[in-house]
């Protein structure tokens, strides 16, 4: 129970510091490019975490206690690129996120926690238990896709 207070005070101190550090953004093209680097890093350690998990190619302990470390720090990057302006131009964000923020930054905090969580099961090295760990995450990131990107 400690562990979950911890990561989500981390978590949340993250969401917070993101909400005031945006001004590295000088133009909504610069968060955009920013925000999608992130989560194409992103989609690499799930990608290959996945198909350990699914037998696609051999469960390594360590590549996937590194990929969920990955995970987890990446995890956290993304939010604050979702700045005013970054809602036009080449990008799949849906307009949902601005019109309806309180939900989308309650999934990320949920999504980030999870990979917290993940990365947590990952020192383990046991399999059953990483793998019941990557589900809430994998979910997660589904789960936001379906209401906030096109």
């Amino acid at each position: 129970m400690k562990l979950k207070q911890l990561l989500l005070g981390a978590t949340l101190s993250a969401l917070t510091f993101g909400a005031t550090a945006n001004t590295a953004f000088e133009k909504p093209s610069d968060a955009i490019e920013y925000r999608q680097a992130a989560f194409s890093m992103i989609r690499v350690q799930i990608g290959d975490m996945g198909d350990m998990l699914k037998g696609k190619v051999p469960f390594d302990a360590e590549r996937f206690k590194h990929r969920a470390n990955n995970a987890a720090a990446l995890a956290k990057m993304p939010w604050e690129a979702f700045v005013a302006g970054s809602d036009k131009g080449e990008t799949s964000a849906l307009p949902a996120i601005w019109s309806d923020n309180e939900t989308f930054m309650k999934k990320a905090v949920a999504f980030q926690q999870y990979a917290d969580e993940l990365a947590v099961a990952a020192q383990t090295g046991d399999k059953k238990v990483i793998a019941k760990a990557f589900g809430p995450w994998a979910k997660g990131c589904k789960d936001c896709h379906s209401s906030f990107k096109d």
